[in-house]
């Protein structure tokens, strides 16, 4: 029975690759931001186990860790957690910048030097859903594509270094998918959110199985998922 870990278990992408893999009986370890998000994470998921800690503070992560019981064994390290706030160069400000490089690109690494011991052990994967804007950037996502940017160099930079010890690593640049954080790109665009014009997060959660599920001689290095209509 394989463990995964999982960041951004709570709602779309990560939400639907929760439930499949519980569904057949996997472990899991959802990762929360707090106490109470945890609580709702463990009602939702009966037998997964949580790990709290706020990722838009990587510097207190291993802090957070240091008072909780991590896994012995780490089949998958699946990041999925993910902010955006959009805005042209002139008007984002520190915060915004600090807020979206820390969630989506410090926190991961952070994630990883924690759990590289026991994917070594288990020979075991490390998947980030990365995004289309880690590949271009537009106009107003100057941001997050930095922030997207800078996790595909992680995971190119990851995947060498493991490589000899056998760990895989997958990058999955989804489109625009269907969810809270697309509704939220929407209402930023001033748009209307139809989520019927975009990908399923089940149809990402597929793409993801698949690459985790691939047997060991083989690796999945980039995968793109793109909207079909």
């Amino acid at each position: 029975m394989a463990t995964h870990v999982i960041t951004g278990a709570g709602s779309g992408i990560g939400a639907a690759v929760a439930r499949r893999l519980h569904a057949r009986g996997d472990e899991l370890v959802l990762h929360a931001r707090d106490a109470g998000r945890a609580k709702e994470l463990a009602a939702a998921y009966p037998g997964a186990r949580t790990l709290v800690g706020d990722l838009a503070d990587p510097d207190r992560l291993s802090w957070a860790f240091s008072h909780q019981t991590l896994p012995d064994r780490v089949d998958s390290l699946l990041h999925v957690a993910g902010v955006v706030d959009l805005g042209p160069v002139g008007d984002l400000t520190p915060r915004s910048w600090h807020h979206q490089l820390n969630v989506n690109l410090i926190a991961p690494a952070e994630l990883t030097r924690h759990f590289l011991p026991q994917l070594r052990a288990a020979r075991g994967h490390v998947l980030f859903v990365n995004s289309g804007s880690g590949l271009t950037a537009n106009a107003d996502w100057s941001a997050y594509a930095a922030s997207k940017h800078g996790l595909k160099a992680l995971a190119d930079s990851l995947r060498q270094e493991e490589h000899p010890h056998g760990v895989r690593v997958t990058s999955v640049y989804p489109g625009r998918t269907a969810g809270p954080m697309q509704a939220k790109v929407h209402r930023q665009e001033g748009k209307e959110y139809d989520p019927s014009k975009w990908i399923d997060p089940e149809s990402v959660a597929t793409t993801i199985l698949m690459a985790i599920d691939l047997p060991a001689d083989a690796e999945v290095n980039d995968l793109t998922v793109r909207p079909g209509r």
